[in-house]
């Protein structure tokens, strides 16, 4: 049986100007003289983790901060614009995940985010995306390293019972494209608008929309040959 796994929140919908907008809101929370500019941020954005970001960050300020309580801070305001934006799926999304569930093809979403956050992200993109479609779910409590790390990729492939040559990920960033690679999984690269500039060249392909037939096709057997 052929995957699909999508590998990031925003490879579902681009929520990565609602994540800078909730750091910038979550650092006047905690009385931090810090607003990211969308350069700062997409600068940041080739490695994962929003923590680690904030203690990076803080370091070359020469600043003491509680990073994992920050970034809690972060992660609550999301959830909560989030409930109070509107957001869609990103294009050719829905026809992808779609397009698998009626050929028999399993569907999941492969991330090393809160589970808050995605519970948050699939409610304000119903009924168009629900936990419902995907076989899998996978969050960051299911792994011990994020990505590049390929653990969490490794821990889908034996969760679900597929052989990596079955599978394709969709992948927002470049730390994800690396996990899945590490992985053998073919990685259709699928920036985000403050991801684009990454380097993606590890990825078998980059594209600006998903098409559910050639993506699926990508599965087939003889593919590869």
């Amino acid at each position: 049986m052929s995957t699909i796994l999508f590998g990031s929140i925003s490879t579902l919908a681009d929520t990565s100007e609602l994540q800078r907008r909730a750091f910038n809101d979550a650092f006047q929370a905690y009385g931090l003289d810090w607003e990211w500019s969308r350069d700062d941020y997409t600068s940041m954005l080739s490695s994962n983790g929003g923590a680690q970001r904030i203690e990076q960050f803080a370091a070359t300020k020469g600043v003491d901060v509680d990073a994992a309580a920050v970034h809690a801070k972060k992660s609550e305001i999301f959830q909560e614009l989030l409930g109070s934006s509107s957001i869609s799926p990103r294009p050719g999304v829905v026809d992808v995940v779609e397009e698998a569930k009626r050929g028999g093809h399993e569907v999941g979403f492969v991330t090393t985010t809160s589970q808050g956050n995605i519970d948050a992200l699939l409610a304000a993109l119903k009924p168009h995306i629900s936990a419902e479609m995907f076989d899998l779910i996978v969050n960051r409590d299911s792994v011990s390293s994020p990505k590049p790390n390929p653990e969490v990729y490794e821990y889908a492939l034996k969760t679900l019972g597929a052989d990596a040559g079955d599978v394709v990920a969709i992948e927002d960033n470049v730390g994800g494209v690396s996990a899945a690679t590490a992985a053998g999984i073919t990685c259709i690269a699928f920036p985000n608008e403050n991801t684009a500039g990454g380097d993606f060249s590890a990825a078998d392909e980059t594209v600006d929309s998903l098409d559910a037939t050639k993506i699926l096709g990508l599965t087939a057997p003889d593919s590869r040959s």
